[in-house]
Order: structure tokens, then sequence, then C-alpha cells
């Protein structure tokens, strides 16, 4: 008698509503959450002032150097863009870059890279995929392609430890690197520091402490590379 019922109660359960999907974000930032953990390379003493930039000096200047188009189009769930660079009709030469990404689900982005480039006597074409999953705590992403992959791991563990794993793998140089990054924040001491270690033998850090009610952060670094024997350090100061 409890079979039979069975089938009828589960008709009264409330079906699972399933997530909304969202804008995947640029191809270039695939990677971006795993890459915030490290730590960027200092030297030497600066000072940065962080405001809006110009975006229509940006364009003219960078046209100035080359010819290049950008296009962009984002959907709710999807981003395609596509880029000419170098465009020359005489010599029938010209770099075309596309990039498509998907949202099939609320955590899983799926999509790929074309790289086109044509010049006289030479022509080919270069594809990459790519993928993307977010989950609560942590995102796993990788490029894979013709000329090699790239793997990324990023875990938060709480609200003070992230960690960051990156996986370089290039076919053509038959070279392969791997790097480990943390992030540790302290918010009572207005702190944050960063660190990586990684398979070229390179161990560094930074150390960021914000100033408040200032908009101002001090941020000193420190990086040494032991199998090149170097080492460089540098101090910053950010206000914006």
């Amino acid at each position: 008698m409890g079979n039979v019922l069975a089938p009828v109660l589960d008709l009264h359960r409330p079906l699972r509503r399933q997530e909304p999907l969202t804008n995947p974000g640029s191809f270039d930032e695939l990677h971006r959450k795993c890459k915030e953990v490290f730590p960027q390379q200092m030297e030497g003493v600066k000072l940065i002032l962080n405001k809006n930039p110009n975006n229509h000096f940006q364009t003219q200047q960078a046209r100035f150097v080359t010819w290049q188009f950008d296009g962009e189009l984002r959907g709710d769930d999807y981003t395609a863009t596509l880029t000419l660079s170098n465009p020359d009709v005489l010599s029938q030469s010209v770099i075309v870059v596309a990039h498509f990404l998907q949202s099939v689900t609320s955590r899983l982005v799926l999509g790929g890279e074309m790289v086109y480039h044509r010049r006289p006597g030479e022509e080919g074409a270069i594809v990459t995929l790519a993928g993307k999953y977010t989950a609560r705590k942590w995102v796993a992403t990788l490029n894979i392609g013709y000329g090699g992959a790239h793997a990324s791991y990023y875990h938060r563990a709480n609200e003070q430890v992230q960690v960051g794993v990156e996986l370089e793998a290039n076919t053509r140089l038959q070279d392969t690197t791997f790097a480990f990054g943390y992030q540790l924040n302290l918010p009572p001491a207005n702190v944050v520091f960063r660190g990586l270690l990684d398979s070229n033998w390179c161990v560094g850090g930074v150390l960021e402490k914000k100033l408040l009610p200032l908009p101002v952060t001090l941020a000193l670094g420190a990086f040494i590379n032991h199998w090149k024997n170097r080492f460089h350090c540098g101090f910053s100061i950010i206000v914006g």
C-alpha cells in the first residue's frame, strides 16, 4: 500500500528552481579569480594614482601604434568578441581573434578562441577550447588547444585564506610551468598578504596595508629566483 502511494506523494513536492543563467564575462577573465591570489612582482619605488582613464584617449593612442578594431557583444548568458589587427588589403595580411563564451548552467561555462593570421606566404589558424566550473567555494578553469593547455584552480578556505594553483603547458616550446599562490586577509589590521611559489624556483610575496580613513595603500614586495640567482624588491604608494 505504501509503495502505491509513494509516487502520488512525490507529485506534491515543490519543484527545485533552476538558478538563472548569467553573463560569463570575457575570455581574458576566465582565470581571473585564481590570478587575483598571486602577487604582482615589484621593483623600485612607485607612486600609483588610480582614476578613471579616458577611453577615447586610450583608443586613439593604441591606433597610433597599430591599426586594430575591437567588437564585443554581451547577452544575458553569452559573450562574443572579435578583434581585427593590422588589416592590409594590398598585402592581404590580417590577424583575426574571435572569442565566444556560453553559460550552459549557472555553474558551467563553455567556449573557445580562434586565432587566424594571414600574410604573404603564410596562413594558419589556432583553435582553443575553454571551460570553467564555479562552485560555492572553488573555481576550476581549463583552456586546451593545439598550442598547449592552461589550467587553474581557486579555492576559498574561509574569509581569511584563499589559495590558487596554475599549470601551463606549451607544446611548441616543450615547456611546462607550475605555480602556487595564496592570499591572507587580516581585516582587523587592514592588511592583505599575497605569496607565491613556482616551478622556476621563484618565491615572493607582497604585503599591503590600507591607511584608513585615507584612500592610501602601502605595498611592500620581495621576490627571489633561486634558479637565476636574482632578487627584486619594491615599495609602492597607491592612492585611490
